[in-house]
């Protein structure tokens, strides 16, 4: 079986000018903080970035933001990361505000192939705006489309050398939606083991949808 492994040399070349990418992780927790800082060491820019929140300056994707790198952001919220308002209001950066759910459940569409959703969270807020309305049962809902990225970085606490991940409790949060709606799924591990060793029961998402690991040196 070919290697998954790879040093963030290596990921480095796999990013261009103006990709979609997902980031895992909630205020920082679960996030890939390696791999993004490879993407930002690649130099690719106008990049739309798909992510919960912008956690803090120095954490989580944070730093990208930061960078200027980012053209266009979909998240929750932002408000923990005075940068992202700044070059928000500046127009530097393109913001879409997504409800939390609505956000996860786009994921989950993309990733199972699916047309888009309809929930009834923001009917009459500016969530609505340019959206489709559709009636079910006398009932309005908005019809949210899915999101895919070309790239998925995300973060687990265990990997095997064939991608199968486990995740550590509530850093789990974004993760595995993610690695199943990206064309390239690379992930982040504190610890890499030999295939076979993790118990199936435990993986929560199975190394057929992971194409790259880093593992720091042992990559």
């Amino acid at each position: 079986m070919k290697s998954k492994t790879i040093t963030l040399e290596a990921l480095r070349s796999r990013f261009t000018d103006g990709m979609t990418i997902m980031v895992g992780g909630f205020m920082g927790v679960g996030a890939p903080s390696s791999l993004v800082r490879a993407l930002i060491d690649s130099g690719a820019r106008s990049l739309t970035l798909m992510s919960s929140d912008t956690a803090k300056v120095d954490t989580g994707v944070g730093p990208l933001i930061a960078s200027g790198q980012v053209a266009k952001l979909y998240a929750s919220h932002i408000g923990t990361n005075p940068e992202t308002g700044r070059r928000m209001l500046a127009g530097e950066l393109q913001v879409e505000m997504v409800p939390q759910g609505t956000f996860a459940e786009r994921i989950r569409c993309g990733g199972g192939g699916l047309g888009g959703v309809l929930t009834p969270t923001g009917i009459g807020t500016v969530v609505e705006e340019g959206k489709q309305k559709i009636s079910v049962n006398g009932r309005v809902f908005l019809l949210e489309t899915p999101l895919r990225a070309d790239v998925a970085l995300l973060k687990a606490r265990v990997a095997d050398r064939s991608g199968n991940l486990v995740f550590e409790r509530s850093a789990r949060n974004f993760n595995p939606l993610m690695a199943l709606a990206a064309d390239l799924v690379v992930v982040e591990c504190d610890q890499l083991v030999e295939t076979g060793t993790i118990d199936p029961e435990h993986v929560v998402t199975p190394g057929a949808v992971v194409d790259l690991i880093y593992c720091g040196a042992i990559a």
